[in-house]
C-alpha cells in the first residue's frame, strides 16, 4: 500500500513539476494543520525554501502554534532579507482586540480535548514543557518521578508575536550586510509597535522580545529563572538544525566601528521604550500599588518602624502576589539586559533632561534610519524608570547601580540640582502652565518620587542655587502630595517634601515657603500640610524646657529661630485664622456648603494649632500669642462663624431643608467634630488670662 503522504499535493506538486509561483498557489489552497508536517519535510530544501518561504509566512502564522516548526525553517534557510520584512508586516497586523475570555476559554478546552494528537504535542515541544514529564528522583523504580505542571495555552495573537520574534531571532544573525542597523532598526520598530497594541499577557511578550534581543545582540547571560505559576515559560529556542548563509551578502570584512556603535544605541534606545510601554500600562490593581511601588517598599526597608504594625507590608504583597511578582520579574530582566547593552546611568540621566530637538521642516523622515548613533535618542520615560530600577536595588537588594563599564565615571545623584532637573524634565512642572501634575502614570510618579527617597536616605541633598530655586523645588513636590491620585504616593511625596523644607537651614526661608503656601495654594490638602509644617516648627524652635547645647535650623545661631518670635505667627495668622463670616455666613446655602466641604480639613487643621498656641503657656509670652489673638480678632472673625456655619448646614441638612439631599452620616460627623473641636478651643481661650 502506497504511503498516504505521497498522495498530498504538497508532495506531488514539488517543483520541477509545477513552477514555484503555482506551487505556492497549491500551497495556499490545500495548507491545513493536518499536512503542516509534510510542509516541514519539504521545506527542508533550501533551495525550495529560499524561492517560497518569504510568501509563506502571512500563511502559516494563522496556524500557530502548530506551524512554528515550518515557520523556523523558513527562517534558517528562507532568504533572511526578504522574510525579515515579511515577518515585521506580520508583527504589525496581529489583531490583539480579538483577544478575549471567550476566545481564550475555548482555546484553552480546545487544547486539552487535542494534547493526544501528535501535532500538537510536536508543536507544543518547541515551546512548552511536555505535560506528562517526569522528574526524575530514583532512576526507574516505581514511583520515582512526579508530572510537571503546564500553563495554559497562550491567546493565538501572543502565539503569533513569541513565534516571529523567535524567527528575527534565528534572521538576524543570518544577515551578512555592511550596514545591518537598516534592517534591526526597521525590527525593533515593528516590536514595539506590535507590543504597544497589546492589552494581555505582556509579561510573556516582554520575555520573549528579551530572549530575541539577546539573540540578535550575542549577549551571553542567561535569563534569570522565573516563577512555574507566573506563566513566563521559555518560547524562544535557538534553531538545533544548521541556518543557511546570507545568499545576498556583500559584507567581507567586520563592520565598521559606527556601525557597530549604532546597532547597540538602537539596543539601548530599544529597551528604554519597552520599559516604559510596559510600565506605563500597567493593569489597576484593586489596591493601591502604583507602578513597582517603588517608594513604599524603599520605606518599608529604610524605616520599618513606619510600616503599620499588623498590615501586610507592600514587600510581602510583591512576594506573594503573582501578579506583583511578575511585575520584578519582568523589571528585573529588563535592567538586566540594559546593563548588558552597556547602557550607564549617565547615558540615562543625559536622556532624561535632554531637550527635545524641534524637527526641521523638509529634514530627514521619521521612517527613514537615523545616520548616526547620536541620532537616536532613549526614551525620556523609559530612562527615567531605568535609573529608578537600578537605584531601588541598592536598598531593597544592595546591588550596585553602576554599570562595569563606566562605574568610575558616574556622577553623584543629589536633590539639588539632579532630582529637581528629573522632577522639571519628567513631570508636569507648574512653570510649563499645563496644570495637570500629579495626573502623570502613576509608575512613573513613583519612579520620580524613589529617587528622591533615596537622597534622603543616602544625605544627599546637595545645595539650592537660590531660594527661589528651592521653593520651585518644594512647590513641585507639595503639589504631587496633593493631586496624585494615589493615597500612598501622596503619602510620599509629603514625607518627601516635609524633609526637604526641614533641611533648609534658613528659617526665613522655611517661613516665607509655609506663607505662600498658606495664602496662595488653592488645595485644601495642602495647606493642611502647611499648618503641620508651622505647628512643628513651632514646637521645635519653643521647647517646653530649654535643652543644653540646643540649636535652631538658623544658619545664625547668635540669634534665636524666627519661630521662637512673635514674626512668624503675626506674619502667618491671617491665613491660619482667616475671616470667614463672608464665605460661610453671608453666602448662599449652596455655595458656602461647597466652601465649607473644600476646607473643613484645614479649618479642622488650624483649630487644633490654635489649641496647641493657647493651652501651651510656656509659648505665651515669646509668641505673644494674646497679643495675635486681639489683633486678628480670631474669636470674632474665625470661631464664632465657625459655630454659628455649622448651626446653619444642620438645619440646612435637615428634612426639607436646603441641603437635605447631602445629609449623611459622614456629614452628620464631620460637624459634630467641628464642634466639638471649637468648643475646646473655646475653653482653652482662659489660658491666657491666667
Amino acid at each position: 500500500m502506497a504511503d498516504p503522504d505521497t498522495r498530498s499535493p504538497l508532495l506531488k506538486a514539488l517543483p520541477p513539476e509545477t513552477d514555484y509561483i503555482t506551487y505556492l498557489t497549491i500551497i495556499e489552497y490545500n495548507l491545513t494543520q493536518e499536512n503542516l508536517p509534510i510542509l516541514h519535510q519539504v521545506l527542508q530544501d533550501e533551495t525550495l525554501a529560499v524561492n517560497i518561504g518569504w510568501d509563506l509566512v502571512h500563511l502559516l502564522v494563522p496556524f500557530l502554534p502548530e506551524s512554528h516548526q515550518c515557520l523556523q525553517d523558513i527562517s534558517r534557510l528562507g532568504n533572511p532579507r526578504e522574510v525579515i520584512l515579511k515577518v515585521t508586516e506580520s508583527l504589525r497586523l496581529i489583531e490583539y482586540e480579538a483577544l478575549d475570555e471567550d476566545e481564550d476559554l475555548d482555546r484553552s478546552v480546545d487544547a486539552l480535548l487535542e494534547g493526544a494528537s501528535a501535532s500538537r504535542a510536536m508543536a507544543e515541544a518547541s515551546t512548552y514543557p511536555a505535560r506528562t514529564a517526569a522528574t526524575s528522583m530514583s532512576g526507574d523504580t516505581a514511583g520515582g518521578s512526579q508530572m510537571t505542571e503546564v500553563p495554559p495555552p497562550l491567546p493565538l495573537a501572543i502565539e503569533q508575536f513569541i513565534a516571529l520574534l523567535s524567527m528575527l531571532a534565528t534572521l538576524h544573525p543570518r544577515i551578512k550586510t555592511e550596514y545591518p542597523s537598516r534592517f534591526l532598526s526597521t525590527t525593533l520598530q515593528a516590536i514595539l509597535a506590535s507590543f504597544s497594541n497589546a492589552v494581555s499577557h505582556r509579561d510573556e511578550m516582554v520575555l520573549a522580545i528579551i530572549k530575541t534581543i539577546k539573540s540578535i545582540s550575542g549577549v551571553q547571560r542567561p535569563m534569570l529563572p522565573s516563577r512555574k505559576s507566573s506563566g513566563m515559560m521559555s518560547t524562544i529556542e535557538k534553531a538545533k538544525a544548521q541556518s543557511a548563509s546570507d545568499g545576498d551578502s556583500t559584507a567581507t570584512a567586520d563592520l565598521a566601528p559606527e556601525e557597530k556603535a549604532m546597532q547597540q544605541r538602537l539596543l539601548q534606545s530599544f529597551v528604554t521604550h519597552v520599559i516604559e510601554e510596559y510600565l506605563l500600562n500597567l493593569p489597576p490593581e484593586t489596591e493601591d500599588v502604583p507602578g513597582m511601588a517603588w517608594c513604599s517598599r524603599v520605606m518599608e526597608k529604610s524605616q520599618p518602624e513606619r510600616t503599620i504594625p499588623g498590615s501586610k507590608s507592600m514587600a510581602d504583597r510583591f512576594q506573594s502576589e503573582e501578579s506583583l511578582h511578575s511585575r520584578v520579574d519582568v523589571v528585573g530582566q529588563l535592567a538586566s539586559l540594559a546593563h548588558d547593552l552597556k547602557l550607564g546611568d549617565e547615558a540615562l540621566l543625559a536622556a532624561i533632561i535632554a531637550v527635545e530637538k524641534v524637527p526641521v521642516e523638509g529634514g530627514q523622515d521619521e521612517d527613514d534610519p537615523p545616520e548616526s548613533a547620536k541620532d537616536i535618542p532613549l526614551s525620556r520615560a523609559g530612562s527615567m524608570l531605568l535609573l529608578a530600577a537600578r537605584q531601588v536595588s541598592t536598598v531593597l537588594y544592595h546591588a550596585s547601580s553602576k554599570a562595569s563599564s563606566a562605574a568610575a565615571g558616574e556622577p553623584d545623584f543629589d536633590i539639588f540640582p539632579d532630582h529637581q532637573e528629573l522632577l522639571r524634565h519628567c513631570l508636569s512642572s507648574p512653570a510649563h502652565g499645563t496644570g495637570t501634575l500629579g495626573t502623570e502614570p502613576e509608575a512613573l510618579i513613583d519612579a520620580t518620587l524613589a529617587l528622591g527617597l533615596i537622597c534622603l536616605e543616602n544625605n544627599a541633598i546637595g545645595q539650592p542655587a537660590s531660594d527661589e530655586q528651592f521653593n520651585e523645588y518644594l512647590q513641585v513636590v507639595a503639589l504631587l502630595s496633593s493631586n496624585c491620585p494615589s493615597p500612598s504616593l501622596r503619602g510620599h511625596a509629603h514625607y518627601l517634601a516635609s524633609t526637604i523644607l526641614r533641611s533648609q537651614p534658613n528659617d526665613k526661608a522655611r517661613l516665607a515657603f509655609i506663607r505662600d503656601t498658606l495664602e496662595h495654594c488653592p488645595f485644601e490638602n495642602l495647606k493642611v500640610s502647611a499648618v503641620g509644617w508651622i505647628k512643628g516648627e513651632t514646637i521645635e524652635a519653643n521647647p517646653r524646657t530649654p535643652v543644653a547645647g540646643h540649636h535652631s535650623h538658623s544658619s545664625d545661631h547668635d540669634n534665636s529661630s524666627i519661630f521662637a518670635t512673635s514674626l512668624a505667627l503675626d506674619s502667618l495668622a491671617p491665613y491660619l485664622f482667616p475671616s470667614l463670616e463672608t464665605d460661610l455666613l453671608r453666602s448662599p446655602i449652596p455655595a458656602a456648603w461647597q466652601t465649607f466641604q473644600l476646607n473643613v480639613s484645614f479649618y479642622l487643621a488650624s483649630l487644633n494649632l490654635l489649641y496647641l498656641l493657647l493651652c501651651a503657656k510656656h509659648l505665651h509670652l515669646n509668641l505673644e500669642v494674646a497679643d495675635m489673638w486681639k489683633d486678628n480678632d480670631v474669636a470674632a472673625s474665625f470661631l464664632q462663624p465657625l459655630r454659628d456655619a455649622s448651626k446653619r448646614f444642620g438645619r440646612a441638612l435637615g428634612a426639607g431643608g436646603e441641603l437635605a439631599e447631602e445629609k449623611t452620616d459622614g456629614v452628620v460627623a464631620e460637624l459634630g467634630l467641628l464642634d466639638e473641636t471649637v468648643g475646646r478651643v473655646t475653653g482653652a481661650v482662659r489660658f491666657l488670662n491666667e
